[in-house]
């Protein structure tokens, strides 16, 4: 099975990013990592965030297994280019390309299915994590319940914090209260 990730629009020419790419191709993922902590590249630390990040995506959307992933193939293509203008003599002016890309990794498992998790083990996996996030939430709500007891305007606190998850949960709200925040002195 194939699983892939992309970045778009990194503020790199790909010139300098296929260096790095050549460097983990056909790679095991995990090697791989490793060879991009130890290069010095100018695309290295994006490229191993993505890499991570398919990684993550094998085991937690497809349960596949990390040590039986490798890496099948980089893409690296060339992204929008930014247009700028330096002045030069005799009133002419010289051309600037500040280049972008936009990369694709694509794993796949050395042997097919071996260590592959099954539906019914992921979903409770999932079920596991949502269970363990609601326990930490609750305990949460009671620390500041009891610090809410203490003070005197405590009660206005849980409130304020209980309406902001449900603005959160909604999913409404959220972005026009980060645009126009007044920031307090």
């Amino acid at each position: 099975m194939k699983v892939t990730a992309k970045l778009k629009n990194l503020r790199i020419s790909p010139r300098k990013v296929r260096l790095v790419a050549d460097l983990i191709k056909g790679q095991d993922a995990l090697e791989a990592v490793n060879q991009l902590n130890l290069n010095v590249k100018a695309g290295n630390d994006q490229v191993k965030k993505l890499l991570e990040s398919a990684i993550a995506n094998g085991e937690n959307n497809f349960g596949l297994d990390k040590t039986n992933l490798y890496v099948f193939n980089v893409i690296v293509e060339a992204g929008a280019t930014l247009k700028r203008w330096m002045p030069k003599a005799y009133g002419r002016a010289g051309a600037i390309r500040k280049r972008t890309c936009k990369i694709i990794i694509t794993l796949e498992e050395r042997v097919e299915g071996k260590g592959r998790k099954s539906q019914e083990q992921m979903e409770k996996e999932k079920k596991a994590r949502a269970a363990e996030i609601k326990k930490r939430e609750k305990e949460v709500l009671a620390n500041l319940e009891e610090g809410a007891k203490d003070d005197k305007k405590g009660k206005k606190i849980v409130e304020k914090v209980d309406t902001e998850r449900v603005a959160k949960a909604d999913g409404k709200g959220n972005w026009a209260k980060k645009i126009f925040q007044r920031k307090s002195m």
